[in-house]
């Protein structure tokens, strides 16, 4: 069972507690220093673009999560002498195959809403495409997304997945703090301040259909590929002046950003369905006892 792959006779919780006590540091103080100095994220991503470029402004922004990505799996291999693969899985290799569906299923669902998007209302985009930019987007997004993307799906539903689960013997109560952290951490985000702190909820059902999918497959790699597609289609595609990532897209959103339609339909349609084909396709069953079950450690 996935849980079980962090346990040994030598288990210390204290281990795992540096990494995600710095990360979670770093998420704060960048939080308290936007309030405290009253910043405006979105003045200052446009300052920085103007100043630097676009695509070294992306790259910069996911340099540090790549950076964390090898410090975590590092720390996982020599720390608590842990395999990569029993980090990542229970079956006896990382199975690529499913990453690659996972991936390509989000990623076209995302595809399709952005093409739905510019369909139904076209003149809230601007076509942004510039083939050099682009393809300079396009090499540093294919490397530093996944990587991005990697780390907090290693941190959350990997390292602190297991971390948690084994101290506490239990599968709920890891499954809905690492929910809850991953959401909240979001917090600083730009989209946030845009729009406001009922953002957060996206965030945390969306850590809540991740950490269910890892549990119910006894794996990672459906949520890595997941989350992989959720981040490099959407920077490719379509941009804005208020998110997190700038980027020399196809499109750019001009469009004020609103709530409600846009956060309920992946929450309570799109994510369910998501759910239901991965149920099929793998045969999962037994929900209950794998989502709420005790963790049995012998």
């Amino acid at each position: 069972m996935f849980i079980k792959q962090a346990y040994t006779k030598n288990f210390d919780f204290t281990k795992y507690l540096p990494i995600p006590i710095i990360f979670l540091a770093l998420i704060v103080l960048n939080y308290l220093t936007i309030e405290l100095m009253n910043i405006d994220v979105e003045e200052l991503l446009r300052e920085q673009v103007e100043e630097k470029g676009t695509n070294q402004v992306f790259f910069e922004t996911l340099l540090p999560m790549a950076v964390l990505l090898v410090a975590l799996l590092s720390w996982v291999k020599y720390a608590h002498k842990q395999s990569i693969t029993s980090l990542t899985t229970a079956r006896e290799k990382i199975d690529w195959k499913r990453i690659f569906f996972s991936f390509g299923l989000w990623g076209g669902i995302t595809a399709a809403l952005v093409g739905i998007a510019y369909v139904s209302s076209p003149e809230s985009f601007i076509l942004n495409f510039k083939p050099i930019p682009f393809a300079i987007l396009a090499f540093v997004a294919i490397i530093m997304v996944p990587m991005q993307t990697s780390f907090e799906e290693y941190l959350f539903r990997g390292y602190l997945m297991q971390g948690i689960g084994v101290v506490t013997r239990s599968r709920l109560i890891p499954l809905i703090i690492t929910s809850v952290i991953f959401g909240v951490m979001h917090i600083a985000n730009p989209e946030v301040g845009k729009i406001g702190y009922i953002l957060l909820f996206y965030y945390v059902g969306t850590g809540f259909l991740l950490g269910i999918i890892t549990l119910m497959d006894d794996g990672m790699e459906l949520a890595l590929g997941f989350h992989a597609a959720n981040n490099l289609i959407s920077a490719l595609l379509v941009t804005s002046d208020w998110t997190a990532f700038q980027t020399d897209s196809l499109l750019k959103d001009t469009a004020q950003p609103s709530t409600g339609f846009d956060i309920l339909l992946p929450l309570l349609i799109i994510y369910p369905i998501i759910l239901f084909i991965f149920s099929k396709k793998y045969r999962w069953s037994n929900w209950k006892e794998k989502l709420t079950d005790r963790v049995s450690i012998d």
